[in-house]
This record gives structure tokens, C-alpha cells and sequence, in this order.
């Protein structure tokens, strides 16, 4: 049977990935992007009937509603709900202004968080859903230089976590996708940078040296994971994307392991 989709962040990317991957095997996509003439081609390739582009920044509550109502009317339903839309941004906690952190959460915190409230009358009502949230490897990792990132992907994960487990009765799951590197416009001109502070010029250097080899996947091979994600009938609640999330992931929890089992006694202190 196939699956009715809404997608955001669309015109490229990950987000154009996972709308052409449903598209290929038969699915409906509601895809949204601030500008909607990227989106024509997807309409061409595959077909008014298939293909619902809608002009859509996530940032704006009225027309997040809008536009969740408007492929809902289109379909009749949604059964996987992808909030990929989101940006990068770039710089020491030191170096970001407050305009570019409150920018930063206002897309992939408050977007996410505005698209997931307007699905879910429709999800509760028909008793099944799939909501999706693009995270990162830095929901669960902290790297610097990207603090403000970090702050809105761990916001991100923490009311995901908290929703799967409201929502869990009324036929509806949460999957939360911990992405590493893919060759996507997230580190180019999509993001945002900071106005650099010499007293970091070090720390840069060092960021530099340290992912100067980062490997990248393709945003198919993303797609086609996902596909995997959403047809499961019991998705996991966090997936990490590609080996290289894993890699940093793993020695990461066995670190803060064995950090809160050596500071155990202080721990017990504090409870008096």
C-alpha cells in the first residue's frame, strides 16, 4: 500500500533525496521549500497526481498549519511525516550573535516543533503515523565551532524523545535520524558562519586538521535507509546514518559510562 509523505525542505539535499526516493516506488509526497519553483521538476518528473509542492518556511506557524492542512485535504492522509528542513550554522558559542542563535532555533527547533503539532490531530485521528526528525550526529555529539547548532539538534531530540512516549498509545511512532557527513549544501552556501574572533584561530585550525578527511555519503544512500525506517513496524527511536556517526558514537557513551561510574561517590553525595 502505498504511503502518503510530507516533507520538508525539499529543494535539495537530503530532504530532495527522501521525497524522490517515496516518489520512485509509488508513494504521494506533499513537498515543501520557501521556494516552491524549486520544486517544479519533482512535479514534472513524476506527476500532479503524485507530487504536492507547497511554499512553505517553517519558521511561520500559520503556514506550517496551512500547509499540513492543504496535503491533508489533497491525500485524504499522511502516514510519514519527515522534518528535515534545517540549516547550519558556524562559529564559537563566544562568536555567535543572539539574532543568528535565536535564527538558528527558530528553524530546526521551532520548525520541527510547529510541523509536529499541526500533524498530529490528523495522526491521533487516523490511529497511525510515522513522524521523522532529522537530527544529526551532533544531537548526541558536541563538536566546537558548532554550539548553536548543537543547542537546537539537542532540543530537537529531547521533546522527540519525550513525544514518542505521548503519542505511543495512539498508533503513532517517532524515529529520530543522527545523519553523519553527505554531500548536501549544509556546510556551503545554505549555512550560516559567524564572524570569526582571532582568539579562536587555533581552535579552527584544529577543527580543520581533525575533519579535513571526513568521509561523505550520498543523499540516495540516506533515502534509501529511511525507506527501510518507515516500512519497519517497529522503527527504533534513534538511528544513526552512516559509519561514521558510529564510529564517533560509540566510544563517546562508553566514555561518559565510564566517567558518571568513576564519579559514582560524589554523585551519591549530592543526594545527602
Amino acid at each position: 500500500m502505498s504511503k502518503v509523505w510530507f516533507v520538508t525542505g525539499t529543494s535539495r539535499g537530503l530532504g530532495r533525496a527522501f521525497a524522490e526516493a517515496a516518489l520512485e516506488r509509488g508513494d504521494k509526497v506533499a513537498a515543501t521549500a520557501r521556494d516552491v519553483a524549486a520544486l517544479d521538476d519533482l512535479a514534472d518528473t513524476y506527476g500532479a497526481d503524485a507530487v504536492l509542492p507547497l511554499a512553505l518556511d517553517v519558521t511561520d506557524k500559520p503556514a506550517v498549519a496551512a500547509a499540513v492542512a492543504a496535503a491533508h485535504e489533497r491525500f485524504g492522509r499522511l502516514d510519514v511525516v519527515v522534518n528535515n528542513a534545517g540549516y547550519g550554522l558556524f562559529g564559537m558559542v563566544e562568536e555567535v550573535t543572539e539574532q543568528q542563535l535565536r535564527d538558528q532555533l527558530e528553524t530546526n527547533l521551532f520548525g520541527a516543533f510547529w510541523v509536529t503539532q499541526a500533524v498530529l490531530p490528523i495522526l491521533r485521528a487516523q490511529g497511525s503515523g510515522r513522524i521523522v526528525q532529522i537530527s544529526s550526529v551532533g544531537g548526541v555529539a558536541a563538536f566546537p565551532g558548532l554550539g548553536a547548532y548543537h543547542a537546537s539538534k539537542w532540543a530537537l531530540e529531547g521533546f522527540s524523545e519525550a513525544l514518542a512516549q505521548e503519542v505511543a498509545g495512539a498508533g503513532i511512532k517517532v524515529t529520530i535520524i543522527e545523519p553523519g557527513g553527505f554531500t548536501t549544501d549544509w556546510g556551503g552556501s545554505s549555512a550560516v558562519q559567524a564572524g570569526p574572533d582571532p582568539a579562536y584561530d587555533q581552535v579552527r585550525e584544529a577543527i580543520a586538521a581533525r575533519f579535513g578527511e571526513a568521509r561523505y555519503s550520498a543523499p540516495a544512500d540516506a533515502a534509501a535507509a529511511l525507506l527501510r525506517i518507515v516500512d519497519a513496524d517497529n522503527p527504533p527511536l534513534r538511528v544513526l546514518f552512516g559509519t561514521e556517526p558510529i564510529e564517533i558514537i560509540k566510544p563517546l557513551y562508553a566514555e561518559r559510562l565510564k566517567t558518571w561510574d568513576d564519579w559514582e561517590k560524589v554523585s551519591r553525595i549530592a543526594q545527602g
